[in-house]
């Protein structure tokens, strides 16, 4: 506690504070996003083996592969970013 604080340091605190909080629920969350989008060993393995058959892997299959290696794709006029899972 801030014993003797002005009102305009305690406002400040409090301000701080929020912000540290909120700060702290953005990281929680996304730990939590990359836990839930972390590729087990299984998951690699069964991708690996379709990248070693691409050529003969279905779509399905194919989307399965960018499913598990891909969490997003931002494409504009002048270039393409992709952020991978591993």
């Amino acid at each position: 506690m801030l014993t003797g604080a002005s009102s305009v340091l305690l406002s400040y605190a409090n301000t701080k504070i929020e912000e540290l909080d909120t700060r702290r629920q953005t990281l929680t969350k996304e730990i939590a996003d990359r836990t839930v989008d972390a590729v087990s060993p299984e998951q690699i393995e069964r991708l690996s083996n379709y990248l070693d058959d691409w050529e003969n892997v279905g779509f399905d299959d194919r989307r399965q592969v960018v499913d598990g290696l891909i969490t997003r794709i931002g494409a504009t006029c002048d270039k393409v970013e992709i952020q991978w899972k591993i």
